[in-house]
Formats: C-alpha cells, sequence, structure tokens
C-alpha cells in the first residue's frame, strides 16, 4: 500500500546523507555526437544564472546522439529557473513537444524552435508513441525531453510510455535529477532498456536515492520508496 506522502519519512532530506558525489560537468566535456545549441552567448549568460543562484551541474553524458531525457523529480514550475540555465551553460539542446497549432504562428513558432520544442499533432491518426518513435527516425540528433510523473503533484506511479518510446526508437534512457538539497543538476546513469520492464524500472529509480525535489511531499511514490531504503541504509 502506497504511504502518504505528506507524512512520508522521505519528506524531509537527512543532515548526514545526500545523493551520491558527482564531477562536475561543463559544456568542455561534451562530445561532438552530442546535440548542441550552437549559443556563443547563451553559454556565459547560463553560466552567471547558476553560478549567482549556487547551483552547478554535475555528473557525465556519454557521446551519443539521441536519448530520452527524464526530468525527474518535477514537482514545480520553479524547477525550470534551475533547468534553463543549466542547458544554456552546457550549450546542451533536449527537446521537448509542444502541440503543433502553437506553431501556426510565426514569432511564436520561431521562439519555440530556439527553446527546442518540436511540434506534434495528438490528434493525428495513429498514436503519439508512434508519432515520438518516429521524431528519432527523422532526427539523426535528438535528446527529447520527457517527465514521467505526468504532474508536479504527488503520484502513486511513473507513466510507462517513455519506456516504450525508448524501447521503440531503440535509443537509450538519459535520467536527470534537480537536487534542491545539494543544489545540483545531476545527468546521471545511462539506461539501456532491455525491453523488461520489470527489471529497469527499478533501475532507473535506484539512481534518484538522496534527490531532493522543490516540493519533497509530492515526490512520487516510487522515488519516495527510494529515498527511504536510501536514508535508512
Amino acid at each position: 500500500m502506497s504511504s502518504n506522502p505528506k507524512t512520508s519519512p522521505t519528506a524531509k532530506p537527512t543532515a548526514n546523507r545526500r545523493s551520491k558525489v558527482l564531477p562536475e560537468l561543463n559544456k568542455k566535456d561534451l562530445g561532438n555526437l552530442i546535440p548542441k545549441r550552437g549559443g556563443k552567448l547563451t553559454p556565459k549568460i547560463g553560466r552567471m544564472l547558476m553560478k549567482s543562484a549556487g547551483w552547478k551541474t554535475v555528473g557525465s553524458i556519454p557521446n551519443i546522439s539521441q536519448a530520452v531525457v527524464l526530468a525527474v523529480p518535477h514537482t514545480s514550475n520553479i524547477d525550470g529557473i534551475y533547468a534553463l540555465p543549466c542547458l544554456f551553460a552546457l550549450d546542451l539542446k533536449i527537446s521537448i513537444m509542444g502541440k503543433h497549432t502553437l506553431f501556426k504562428i510565426p514569432v511564436l513558432a520561431q521562439l519555440m524552435r530556439w527553446l527546442g520544442i518540436i511540434p506534434i499533432n495528438r490528434e493525428a491518426k495513429g498514436s503519439v508513441l508512434q508519432a515520438s518513435i518516429d521524431k528519432f527516425k527523422n532526427n539523426k540528433t535528438l535528446f527529447l525531453g520527457l517527465a514521467p510523473e505526468g504532474t508536479r503533484k504527488y503520484t502513486d506511479s511513473w507513466k510507462t510510455g517513455f519506456y516504450y518510446l525508448a524501447v521503440g526508437a531503440n535509443v537509450p534512457i538519459l535520467p536527470v535529477a534537480l537536487d534542491y538539497n545539494t543544489k545540483e543538476v545531476r545527468f546521471l546513469e545511462m539506461v539501456y532498456p532491455t525491453g523488461n520492464i520489470e527489471e529497469d524500472l527499478p533501475k532507473i529509480y535506484a539512481q534518484y536515492g538522496g534527490v531532493m525535489p522543490y516540493h519533497p511531499e509530492r515526490l512520487s511514490q516510487p522515488l519516495q520508496d527510494v529515498n527511504q531504503a536510501f536514508f535508512k541504509g
């Protein structure tokens, strides 16, 4: 039975435990195959914003051209205030999907493409999953960002579309975390899906041990379970 998120023992970080220490990640650490924004000014602005906020980016990104990127945990719109400067500082391009109708306005379409938003027609014949798989087939260089919790509120499970997308497109999964306990954007270990979701999901969950979101009481149940074991350990 799922525990009440508001009374969960993982609702607040424990002083003597923190998420795994990872090396700092900088723009120069990104390989030539990884999608880049290609900006000259934005990386400088991103670094300045990250430094002023007291945040840093850690972990590593393998030199590959395609991946499904997980943004977890996502409990507040505030997350974007730290996530976007991180992407700018790295000159890293992570795309997300938006309604195709928004691209009918030229000025808005240009801005959305600059931000990395790609159009998808959710009403077209066929599934959204297949349309997403096709995005990988049609783009040799693509990091596609998804939020598998599907809400900024508490949820007892993740949506699993991201997993079947990775399997269908034959691309790895890159978990990323915003840890408000350490003030870090954390690029975690790449997971190559085997097709056995029951075995692969726990490998992804486990990497978020000790990670604290902006609203700890909204942490999804899978990550509450991971943190409960982490803090007890």
